[in-house]
């Protein structure tokens, strides 16, 4: 059986693309499905998505930047995070279910 010396490196694309691939599965969750939590998870993904090509232009540009920006979308995801389970207990308390729908009630 021949040696091969073929070495897969992995470039920018490969990380831009997998960022873009996350972002549309996250995408999808937050249009289809009308679950809070579902949705959560979802924006979750889509940050992260975002910090993938954050950190990958920040790598291949040589600037630190990029990496810097994570920061600030983790502090924002962190925030998104605990006021949206706030809400979901709130609408799980009153409503004994979990569901977008239930979010106009919470007004009076």
């Amino acid at each position: 059986m021949p040696e091969t010396n073929m070495i897969t490196t992995i470039g920018a694309e490969h990380y831009l693309v997998l960022s873009a691939i996350l972002f549309s599965i996250g995408m999808a969750g937050v249009l289809l499905r009308r679950n809070l939590i579902v949705l959560l998870m979802s924006i979750e993904l889509m940050l992260n998505a975002v910090n993938i090509s954050f950190v990958t232009f920040s790598y291949y540009s040589g600037k630190v930047e990029g990496q810097i920006m994570v920061f600030f979308v983790m502090t924002i995801a962190a925030a998104e995070a605990a006021v949206g389970l706030a809400l979901a207990v709130s609408i799980f308390k009153r409503f004994k279910e979990v569901n977008i729908r239930f979010f106009e009630h919470l007004k009076g």
